[in-house]
């Protein structure tokens, strides 16, 4: 081989060397290229996904929501159902239903200076969502406030009420649905407006005594049933008073009308008697005399006595003494 044929062999190979390089090194770079544009389009997918996560939220029928966006609210939604925001936005929930606030019973001093603990319930709810973040934020800051604004009612209206209308035995005599009442208006005249929720309901679900107060609350009960059975006593005195009082009235009239009744037929006796009599003498004079004079006999004799009649005796010749 001549060295211009080696040359040209030496120049043939490495120009084929070249070629297989560029050839490498252009799919090499193509691959690249394709698997950075899946990178992208991965992460482009991953992003969305997470972002359409952030964007869309469910409402459900017993919550609201509200939409703050670098803490300022933005949107007030209370419609249930699907909705969106932008992903750099913060979704607030908030409950619809009704709520019961059930505080640790507390002590309040009543009109005639005693000491009376005094549990109650509150039932509320959230009227009013924008307020109510703006004001309170959260359940436990509400019940804060509530606990404030409804003792401040109940302080209120114990010192207006003395403790016989709370406790007593006469339920005429007590005004507990009153109290309840006065507590609820007074808190209803500042909870809605200044803080977004209404009070439904205040119910004093349970009053006692301190007990160093105990002994002279039981004291005064016993006192009060003492009382109460001294007035049964004298009422029942009383009736059978009238009782009795009736009774008599009603024996003496009884008597009287019987007593006149036999009047009545005593005189219709004796008027029928002497009819009798009247016709006998009519009939038989001597007949009407002699039983006139047995009649007579017989009114003043008994069987004890004896009768000495002499000879001319009306009675010997009536009684067939002389021929």
């Amino acid at each position: 081989m001549t060295d211009h044929d080696h040359h040209q062999h030496h120049d043939h190979h490495g120009h084929h060397q070249d070629e297989t390089y560029r050839h490498n090194g252009g799919d090499g770079h193509e691959r690249s290229t394709r698997r950075a544009t899946s990178w992208w389009r991965a992460g482009l997918a991953v992003l969305a996904i997470v972002a359409l996560a952030r964007s869309v939220f469910v409402v459900p029928e017993t919550e609201s929501a509200i939409v703050t966006r670098f803490g300022k609210p933005v949107r007030t939604i209370e419609e249930p159902g699907l909705k969106l925001k932008w992903p750099i936005d913060r979704r607030l929930r908030f409950d619809n239903r009704v709520l019961l606030y059930d505080p640790a019973p507390a002590e309040f001093l009543t009109q005639d200076k005693k000491n009376l603990v005094v549990d109650t319930a509150v039932v509320w709810r959230i009227a009013d969502p924008a307020r109510f973040l703006e004001t309170i934020g959260d359940i436990s800051g509400a019940e804060m406030r509530l606990h404030d604004v409804v003792w401040a009612g109940l302080a209120a209206a114990l010192g207006r009420t003395e403790l016989s209308q709370l406790v007593s035995t006469k339920p005429k005599h007590l005004r507990i649905e009153e109290v309840a009442a006065e507590v609820r208006a007074s808190a209803v005249a500042v909870s809605l407006p200044q803080l977004g929720v209404e009070i439904l309901e205040v119910q004093l679900t349970r009053l006692s005594f301190p007990e160093q107060n105990l002994e002279s609350v039981f004291a005064r009960m016993r006192a009060e049933r003492e009382r109460i059975a001294k007035e049964y006593r004298a009422q029942g005195e009383e009736q059978a008073m009238i009782i009795r009082a009736e009774a008599d009235r009603d024996r003496e009239l009884i008597l009287a009308g019987a007593y006149r009744e036999a009047e009545i037929l005593r005189g219709q006796g004796d008027a029928e008697a002497a009819g009798i009599y009247g016709d006998a003498y009519r009939q038989d004079p001597s007949l009407y005399r002699f039983l006139r004079t047995l009649e007579s006999y017989e009114s003043i004799l008994d069987d004890q006595t004896t009768v000495i009649l002499s000879a001319d005796s009306e009675l010997f010749s009536l009684l067939g003494g002389s021929e």
